[in-house]
């Protein structure tokens, strides 16, 4: 019987150390798994969507610097806009380069391929810009660029688009199986830590105690990658130094809002607001004031619409703003007042007294355009027939498009 005793006993002593070893084993190979997983998660594709992000970024940047450089009187500023093309151009190339250097599943691999033949048009096309700009043949330049380089960079940055959603996409499904190995591991290590108690407590709890602790850190990191994600997508949608909707969000709101006003026959307007000598504000008192006078327009024009309307920085000085489900053109003609008059008033707040100012033009859907890139540009047309027309027609009225 003291034989059969010690017989269970030994025999309970070994699955004792079976189990022990077993939950060892799995509880290292299990987190390890995770470990890398979650390094997946937080490095290579938010490297990817980053990269994504900089490349449209970049692209963006290098056909609106060579719009400008279409729409620019003075050579210098021409020049510049000139290095800011190639910059920019210097920019995408490296963003796909470092792309291509992280690896592609055969899913990124299709698409980065389809970009490949895009860019050879849109390379093909820009440098016919800049040989009719250079044979300072405007006219032609700025017909190009808004039949082909236009329309072309807005396909470019549809395919980036999806490129980036690809890469969330796995991020979120990378997501997923972290959190199957994370139930796994726990389910696993509850199970043999289960057994392991009913002969050895002490063993059972230092060995919970250390998943415990590797589970926080799983949750810490967790916690980070979705506040990493977050700030991925404001700044994806929001100017970084106002706080406003960027272009990018400012057209799938536009977009949402004509879609809106053709099914139930409203109007839709469009203020393009663009500031008044913002060039001698930054000379004079440096660029900090600049960006402050930035910051406080770009508040004044949020006081001065309704929250159904939607405010957009497009980049520099240039302002947009989108007035949803108004009766007509004089809903835009008293908006527009109401702007100047509020950018107008005192502006003590920057310690200096500055005299800010702009030319609004405007553009009605379906009046002027029926679809978003009509109205932004009618009511851009507008404003720089306003910004060259004299200071009698600026007083009288705004322009609106024809």
């Amino acid at each position: 019987m003291l034989r059969g005793f010690s017989l269970i006993t030994g025999t309970a002593f070994v699955v004792l150390i079976a189990l022990i070893a077993g939950l060892a084993v799995n509880g290292i190979l299990q987190l390890q798994k995770l470990d890398e997983q979650m390094n997946i998660i937080v490095e290579q594709h938010n490297r990817k969507i980053d990269l994504v992000t900089q490349t449209q970024l970049a692209a963006h940047m290098r056909t609106d610097s060579l719009f400008r450089m279409a729409l620019a009187d003075d050579p210098f500023e021409r020049d510049q806009h000139f290095m800011t093309f190639n910059r920019a151009g210097f920019l995408v190339g490296s963003g796909r380069n470092a792309l291509r250097q992280l690896g592609f599943t055969p899913d990124e691999q299709r698409s980065f391929d389809q970009q490949q033949g895009l860019i050879g048009s849109i390379q093909a096309v820009q440098e016919q810009v800049v040989d009719l700009l250079s044979a300072e043949r405007y006219e032609q330049a700025r017909g190009l660029l808004e039949r082909e380089a236009i329309p072309l960079q807005a396909t470019f940055n549809q395919q980036l688009s999806k490129m980036r959603n690809l890469y969330q996409l796995h991020s979120l499904d990378a997501q997923r199986q972290a959190r199957i190995t994370n139930q796994r591991t726990f389910l696993g290590t509850l199970t043999f830590g289960v057994m392991a108690i009913t002969l050895s407590l002490l063993i059972a709890w230092r060995t919970l105690h250390h998943i415990s602790r590797k589970s926080a850190e799983i949750q810490r990191q967790v916690t980070e990658l979705e506040m990493s994600r977050a700030s991925l997508r404001e700044e994806a949608t929001h100017d970084a130094l106002t706080g406003l909707a960027n272009r990018r969000l400012f057209d799938d709101r536009l977009q949402q809002a004509i879609h809106h006003a053709h099914r139930y026959g409203g109007k839709v307007g469009i203020l393009f607001v663009d500031m008044d000598r913002f060039k001698e504000i930054n000379d004079r008192h440096g660029h900090h004031m600049g960006d402050a006078v930035l910051v406080e327009v770009s508040k004044r024009l949020v006081e001065c619409v309704r929250e159904s309307d939607s405010v957009a920085r497009l980049g520099g000085d240039e302002f947009v703003v989108m007035l949803d489900g108004i009766q007509g053109r004089d809903d835009c003609q008293a908006a527009a007042s109401k702007i100047e008059q509020a950018l107008g008033s005192d502006t003590l707040p920057f310690g200096d007294r500055l005299v800010i100012s702009a030319s609004i033009g405007q553009a009605l859907f379906p009046d002027d355009g029926d679809n978003e890139e009509a109205l932004i540009r009618a009511a851009d047309a507008a404003m720089y027939r306003l910004k060259n027309g004299s200071d009698a027609e600026r007083q009288a009225s705004f322009a609106f498009a024809s």
